[in-house]
């Protein structure tokens, strides 16, 4: 049986208590195991004095995105018994309420695969232009898409972006107060930058720094609506089925995040390495939001899982998504 080494303030509190538990007949062997991470958690956090607030309870109960809700229960009961343990011999420390952890509508996320994303462009290439509703539409959904797709940019993030925003010549765009308020840069395909300058050329020959690249009228980005109608036609005209609650425009990001991961992984590449790069690239605040896109990968591409396992044991197999923030 592996026995762990705790290094926090509750130290001593932590071993008396699986001490008690043994003593009373249970084994504790995954729960000590999880007072471990417990006692990390408290160590990271400067814990330095034998008391466990409201704050740390919450920040430890707090629902991670690489975990399922059956894994965040189990840590919160973890603690939920360890704080009345604490109560019980005179250290105050706050209990977990029941029914912190409660579940939520899933989404399983559609990875679109090359032959629909072959017949959806298609589909969006068909696209043509009405002078009093959508002047602009074919011209700007063929690039619009491609773009979302091979960028991995949120919707809003790209029909939000303005000419000043979008470098042809060194090709990339600027996302300003993207989710966590935090600017980035995200580089587009050299075919795609020409696609632009195209495009610039032919609908912004009088506009102004200011103006929305992917306008819907000038002065006028496009709205949510207008490019989910489009959305859902092409979907239709390519064949692909909605089944009501998708596959959705967000996907576009999952998928392009799934090939990513699956041609470094086909290369050989390191992914603890190169993991930082994809996380930048797509505005995640740490590493948790990215982690969710390894499971993707691994439920996608069984062929990579043993790959993806040796290097992130623990995700591969808790995964989950809170889907939130789509657009």
């Amino acid at each position: 049986m592996s026995e762990y080494t705790f290094k926090s303030v509750f130290a001593d509190d932590i071993q008396e208590f699986i001490s008690l538990k043994r003593a009373l007949g249970f084994k504790y062997v995954s729960e000590q195991g999880m007072l471990q991470r417990i006692d990390t958690y408290f160590a990271d956090n400067n814990v330095t004095f034998r008391e466990i607030t409201r704050e740390i309870s919450d920040g430890w109960c707090r629902k991670r995105s690489h975990e399922t809700l059956t894994n965040q229960s189990n840590r919160i009961s973890v603690m939920r018994i360890f704080a009345r343990y604490l109560n019980d011999i005179g250290v105050a420390a706050y209990v977990p309420l029941s029914g912190t952890s409660r579940k939520k509508h899933h989404y399983n996320a559609h990875i679109y695969t090359d032959d629909e994303l072959k017949r959806f462009f298609a589909a969006v290439d068909e696209s043509k232009s009405v002078p009093s509703e959508c002047p602009y539409r074919g011209q700007v959904m063929p690039v619009f898409f491609r773009i979302l797709y091979t960028s991995g940019m949120r919707v809003s993030e790209l029909r939000l972006a303005k000419i000043s925003d979008i470098n042809l010549d060194d090709k990339y765009i600027i996302v300003k107060g993207g989710k966590n308020q935090k600017d980035r840069i995200v580089p587009i395909h050299h075919s795609l930058a020409e696609k632009c300058r195209e495009l610039k050329c032919s609908i912004h020959k009088y506009s102004s720094d200011d103006e929305y690249f992917f306008m819907q009228y000038p002065g006028r980005p496009m709205t949510l609506v207008c490019v989910y109608k489009n959305f859902r036609r092409y979907l239709s005209k390519a064949g692909i089925p909605h089944t009501g609650r998708g596959p959705r425009i967000h996907d576009f990001r999952h998928t392009f995040c799934v090939n990513l991961l699956l041609k470094w992984s086909k290369e050989g590449k390191d992914l603890m390495a190169y993991l930082p790069y994809m996380r930048t690239m797509l505005g995640h605040e740490g590493f948790e939001e990215t982690a969710y896109y390894l499971k993707l990968t691994a439920d996608a591409y069984p062929f990579i899982r043993e790959s993806l396992q040796r290097s992130f044991p623990s995700i591969i197999e808790e995964v989950t998504f809170d889907d939130r923030d789509y657009y």
